[in-house]
């Protein structure tokens, strides 16, 4: 049975999916995206997700597709048709069709394309074996708080990760860490306390970040959100990243030197498992 997917109002065979050539989605990267996991056949932190979308939204004055609603109705509706019970929904709004021109449309109508794909997600192999990353130079534009699907540096990076035989690349700019290829970047110092990236123009505000930040908090574990470097995540005891399909994985070696034992440390576990346990039980 072939998978649905939704486009622009309609549900459709994704054989028979199609956008138009002057999308501007396709034709300028005008547009924005987001991804919610579903386990169990629930969306997880989708409503942070759907805040989020309408961030992006405002920053690039795009105008909205759909309310909340009916973009969740359209959600629950692909879990149910391709009986989706762990993977994701991805997002994707457009500011629509014109004829190729750089200003913005005087009267655009904003596009929105919607899809399942099913993954394993809770028993993914680098949730307990940890991964390897690289670092490569971060060469994006100025506006990565906006979740846009301009990515061709974050395809280069996975290409580079994948290229140099590793699982992932953290971007590196001015000597420090900004973030993964499509995650947030964590490490945890000597002292054990945990260390990411403040939140601003430089990085993505992600969702599952957020999450975790929360039971940190609750947890009473030490956190500093602050710019670190190479250097200092390669001499962590732990590090880790997240993102809404990884949750939490270790990272275990960064370009070639073992991270603390080499191996997953304490902490990412068990805030993989407090993550986990949690959105759960906030599940939609």
């Amino acid at each position: 049975m072939s998978r649905i997917v939704y486009v622009n109002g309609e549900f459709v065979a994704e054989e028979n999916a199609v956008v138009s050539v002057f999308d501007r989605g396709f034709l300028f990267a005008d547009a924005v995206y987001e991804v919610s996991s579903v386990l169990e056949g629930k969306l997880i932190d989708n409503d942070a997700h759907l805040k989020r979308l309408r961030r992006s939204l405002g920053e690039l004055r795009i105008p909205s597709p759909a309310t909340d609603e009916e973009i969740i109705r359209v959600q629950h509706e692909l879990i149910d048709r391709n009986q989706l019970q762990e993977g994701l929904i991805y997002l994707q709004a457009t500011r629509g069709c014109a004829d190729r021109d750089f200003a913005f449309p005087a009267n655009p109508s904003a596009g929105l394309v919607m899809f399942s794909q099913a993954k394993t997600l809770i028993e993914a192999p680098q949730a307990r074996q940890g991964i390897a990353i690289i670092t490569v130079p971060d060469i994006r534009w100025k506006r990565r708080d906006i979740k846009t699907v301009g990515l061709l540096a974050q395809v280069m990076a996975k290409q580079a990760a994948k290229d140099a035989g590793v699982s992932d690349a953290w971007m590196v700019e001015d000597g420090f860490v900004t973030e993964g290829s499509s995650n947030n970047a964590f490490i945890v110092d000597a002292n054990g306390k945990l260390i990411t990236r403040h939140l601003g123009n430089e990085i993505l505000p992600g969702i599952t970040r957020a999450s975790v930040l929360e039971l940190v908090e609750q947890e009473n574990i030490v956190f500093e959100e602050r710019s670190f470097t190479v250097d200092e995540a390669m001499n962590a005891s732990e590090a880790f990243i997240t993102s809404a399909t990884t949750f939490v994985w270790p990272v275990v070696e960064i370009d070639g030197v073992k991270i603390g034992t080499g191996k997953p440390g304490v902490f990412a576990p068990k805030l993989r498992e407090f993550y986990l346990k949690n959105s759960l039980a906030r599940a939609e």
